[in-house]
Formats: structure tokens, C-alpha cells, sequence
């Protein structure tokens, strides 16, 4: 009997430890465009000719927090804007107009609503 408990208290515990691991970041990515809540593409590089540029990301798990997209370039933040997760499952996307004399790295951090980094993506604008 006490094995018994204590298997079923291992189990619990592995099943706990999983549903927490799988909260969080699903999906990042630039795209080009978001049509009906999904990217149409994946970008790693943009030229210098496109003007503008979106972010998507997929959240599992999070509901009733804040995430926020927080774009650098330069080592400056350069715009965020921060979403209520209302569900089990939410895609959000944010877009930044470009200028073309903002050549280089951008990167993107999804942050938790207590500012910590849960993933970092980066665009190489050309």
C-alpha cells in the first residue's frame, strides 16, 4: 500500500512537473504577415526595402498573465506592447514599421509579466 502511495504521489508529481514545463512560449517567429491569428511565412533576413515586419507568437498555458513583445535594435528598445492571455491557447502579434537606415540585428524578447525573458528571436535586416 505505501508503494502503491507512493508511485501515485511520483506520478503526480511528473505530471505536475510536465504541465509546468509546457507553459509558455509554443511558437515565435517574424513573418511578413498574419492572416486569420497565423504567420503566413517565417523571416530570418529582410531587406531593407520592406518597410515593415510582424512578430507572432503562440502562448500555451498562461492564462490570466501578461507577456509582452519587446523589440531591441541596437541594444535600445525600440517598442513593446504587453497582451492579457485569455486562454489556454493564445496567438498574438505586433508589427514595427521600419526605416530603411535601421539595418542590422532586431531581436524580439517575450517577456513574462514579471519582465523575465521566456524566449529571444532575431532578424537580421538587411
Amino acid at each position: 500500500m505505501k508503494r502503491l502511495s507512493l508511485l501515485l504521489i511520483l506520478g503526480s508529481s511528473v505530471l505536475f512537473s510536465s504541465a509546468l514545463l509546457a507553459a509558455g512560449v509554443e511558437r515565435g517567429q517574424f513573418t511578413t504577415d498574419v492572416i486569420d491569428r497565423e504567420p503566413v511565412d517565417q523571416i530570418y533576413t529582410l531587406s531593407s526595402d520592406n518597410l515593415q515586419v510582424k512578430f507572432f507568437s503562440e502562448i500555451m498555458d498562461m492564462q490570466g498573465q501578461t507577456v509582452t513583445h519587446q523589440w531591441i535594435f541596437n541594444d535600445e528598445i525600440m517598442f513593446e506592447k504587453s497582451f492579457d492571455v485569455g486562454g489556454p491557447r493564445w496567438r498574438i502579434w505586433t508589427s514595427k514599421n521600419l526605416q530603411a537606415s535601421w539595418t542590422g540585428q532586431w531581436t524580439v524578447n517575450i517577456l513574462d509579466g514579471e519582465r523575465n525573458v521566456l524566449n529571444s528571436y532575431i532578424l537580421d535586416y538587411q
